[in-house]
This record gives structure tokens, C-alpha cells and sequence, in this order.
């Protein structure tokens, strides 16, 4: 225990890396899930929308408690863990009932709440002296985590869909015992004072806190359902290619574990340029890529196969940053619950998106893209109202 309070950043880091391996841990194993219960990717876009809501309630229900701010965040995210380990299992049992399967994945995402905003909090209690720097490392975790069920899937090509699963329950359970071990950083009061039932929605009095959060919002409007086409898109290529289709889920993992790079290196190029301008430059690429892409549809494979790393390396990487700045200017008695509803407004926009993204792609193939590009739109426009006489960072 003591060597994990000696290396917090990396305990929590770690932790959200296994956690969040639950996020997407159907999505690895898809191919194989289809042919024993008859899943398509219609279906499949339903059961990620379960998640996406799961996790909407679930930060919903911390902010507006203030349960997030009143509670050890570290007792949050361990109990959280290890129920969306066990629910993450229990789903083998109902996949092939499609309405119990939803309600599992709706659970998971419920679990989900208690350990990406509560993560982020422990950071800052932690580690607030380079907080910027250290939720890179977070986000990129929390990518890495979405990647690791392809990754997972890709190493056991041969074995049944059910032991990715399990793999990934196995890892959320690791993940809930090192922050149970860590405990509580002392930069944040660990538990704040009962107040207003809506305490989350404090932090919306500051202007700066509302165009940062808008800025978020643009930004979680492109990434989940960027994510969600990643195999569609990966697969296509690999098509054309003529490549075998078991490399989807390697290439998968490649392109969407590419925005741990983007955030670690946005995090340390913020140390210089600060997080604002790094979440301009990475809205500003990846906006690029959802108006170029759907056009680009006759270049080689490979050239298309490179955009999608790109793509992957800088969709992700403004979170940290739009993260880091929430963080210093909303109140600190309040962070959790400001964080926590931040999360539940930006994740409900990934509703639409990733419901409008899947169901296009059926017939609009790639220009189903374009549907991403006013969330880069809207967080641009956000950033650039933001006064940076008034702003703080961290």
C-alpha cells in the first residue's frame, strides 16, 4: 500500500487503463457475439447507446446527490469496479436475450459513472501540482481502456468470444482493489458539506466554466462515434486490401490506443503552450478529418488507413485539456459533482451521435462522417469566446 501512495499517478492511471476496458468490451468480440446470437451492427450500436445512457445516469445521479463530493472517491470507484466486473460477466448468460443484454450493458455504463469523473477527482486530490500533465496520462488511460477489448479479442483469435469478456471483468476487479489500497489524496477534502441536491450545476454560474464545457461538448459529440465506426471503417480497408478480416480487431486497437499518445503528448506540450491552445489544435485537426474523409474514399487503402491514426491520435486529446480546465475554475468544494455533471451533459450528446453514425452507415457508408463535424464546429466556436484574461490553469 505504501508503494502505491509513493506512485499515485500511476496507481490511478493503471486503474482506469483496467477499469475502463469494460467500456467497450462487447465491441471487441462483435464478429464472434453476431454468430452465436445473431447480432448485427444495428443491434451492436444499440448495446453501445446502453452503455453511453448507463453511464449518463450514473453521473447524473452523482451530481445532482453531490454523492461524488459527500463519499470517498476512492471507496466510489473500487465499489463501481467491481459490480461492472460482475455485471460485465453476467452478460455471457443473457447475450442472447437482446432485452436483458441491453439492461447488462445499461448496468456496466451505470458502474462506468463511478470511475472516470471519480478518477479524474483523485487525480487532482493527488497530484494537483501538474494536474494538466496527469490527466493526459488519465485520458489517454481511459482510451487505452476502450482499445484494450480489441486488443484482448486480437490476441485470442481461437478461443470463444466469452473469454475476452471475462478477461476484461478480471481486469475492472484489479483495477477496483489498487484504489481501494491508494485511498484519498489530501489536496481535495474528501468528503464536502451537504448542501443543494444540484450543487453539479454550480460551477455553470462562470461563463469561463460554461464555454469550457461547451467546448467539451463539441468534443464528446465526435469521439464515441468515431470510436463505434473504427471497426466499420478498419474493415472496409482491410477489404480492399484483400487482408484477412482477423486484423480488424488489432487495427482497431491500434488506431483508437494511438489517443493515448495524443493526450500524453498534449498533456506535456500544454506545460508550454497551456490547454487551451492544445484543445484548439487537436478540435481543429480532427474537425478537418470529419469534412475531408468522407470524400477520400477512392485513395489507397493504406493512405485511408493512415488518416484513421491521426484521426485516433488527436480526437482524444483535447479531452484532457478541456478536463484540466474544468477542473481549475469550477468551485473546489464542488469538483466532483461539477465534474461529474460536465461528463453527464457531454456523454448524452455521444447519444445521437452514435445512434445517427451507425444507422447512416448502412447506406451512407463514409459520408455518414459528416455527421461528426459539428461537434469540432461547436467546441471551436466555444474556445474562441473563452477569456483568457479570466481563465485559469492548471
Amino acid at each position: 500500500m505504501e508503494f502505491l501512495r509513493r506512485h499515485p499517478l500511476a496507481t490511478i492511471v493503471l486503474a482506469q487503463l483496467l477499469g475502463t476496458s469494460l467500456w467497450f468490451s462487447i465491441n471487441g468480440v462483435a464478429q464472434s457475439l453476431a454468430q452465436t446470437s445473431g447480432l448485427t451492427e444495428a443491434g451492436l450500436g444499440q448495446l453501445t447507446l446502453a452503455v453511453q445512457m448507463g453511464f449518463i445516469c450514473g453521473t447524473l445521479l452523482l451530481a445532482t446527490s453531490g454523492l461524488a463530493d459527500r463519499f470517498p472517491a476512492s471507496r466510489i470507484f473500487a465499489l463501481a469496479a467491481f459490480l461492472g466486473a460482475l455485471i460485465n460477466a453476467v452478460f455471457i448468460l443473457g447475450s442472447s436475450h437482446f432485452p436483458l443484454a441491453w439492461g447488462l450493458r445499461f448496468i456496466t455504463g451505470l458502474c462506468l459513472a463511478g470511475i472516470y469523473p471519480l478518477g479524474m477527482k483523485l487525480v487532482v486530490s493527488w497530484t494537483p501540482q501538474y494536474a494538466g500533465r496527469a490527466l493526459g496520462w488519465l485520458v489517454g488511460m481511459l482510451t487505452l481502456g476502450t482499445a484494450l477489448p480489441h486488443f484482448l479479442r486480437a490476441i485470442t483469435p481461437q478461443l470463444v468470444w466469452q473469454y475476452p469478456l471475462l478477461l476484461s471483468s478480471l481486469l475492472a476487479l484489479v483495477a477496483g482493489l489498487l484504489i481501494y489500497l491508494l485511498g484519498e489524496g489530501r489536496e481535495l477534502p474528501a468528503r464536502a458539506a451537504k448542501g443543494s441536491p444540484f450543487q453539479g450545476l454550480a460551477a455553470w454560474r462562470e461563463a469561463t466554466f460554461r464555454r469550457i464545457s461547451l467546448g467539451y461538448f463539441g468534443h464528446c459529440w465526435e469521439l464515441y462515434a468515431f470510436w463505434t465506426l473504427t471497426p466499420f471503417l478498419v474493415t472496409r480497408e482491410i477489404q480492399r486490401l484483400g487482408w484477412d478480416g482477423l486484423l480488424t480487431s488489432g487495427l482497431s486497437f491500434v488506431i483508437i490506443g494511438l489517443g493515448l499518445a495524443g493526450c500524453v503528448w498534449g498533456g506535456s506540450l500544454s506545460r508550454r503552450l497551456g490547454s487551451l491552445k492544445v484543445a484548439r489544435a487537436m478540435l481543429l485537426v480532427s474537425g478537418s478529418l470529419c469534412l475531408i474523409y468522407p470524400f477520400a474514399g477512392q485513395l489507397p487503402p493504406l493512405v485511408l488507413l493512415g488518416l484513421l491514426a491521426v484521426w485516433g491520435f488527436t480526437v482524444i486529446a483535447d479531452s484532457p485539456q478541456f478536463s484540466a480546465l474544468a477542473s481549475a475554475n469550477a468551485p473546489r468544494e464542488h469538483l466532483g459533482s461539477a465534474l461529474a455533471m460536465m461528463n453527464a451533459i457531454g456523454f448524452s450528446l455521444t447519444l445521437p451521435s452514435i445512434a445517427l453514425a451507425t444507422w447512416l452507415w448502412q447506406d451512407w457508408q463514409l459520408a455518414s462522417l459528416l455527421i461528426l463535424l459539428p461537434g469540432p464546429l461547436v467546441g471551436l466556436w466555444a474556445c474562441g469566446r473563452i477569456d483568457t484574461q479570466r481563465l485559469a490553469e492548471i
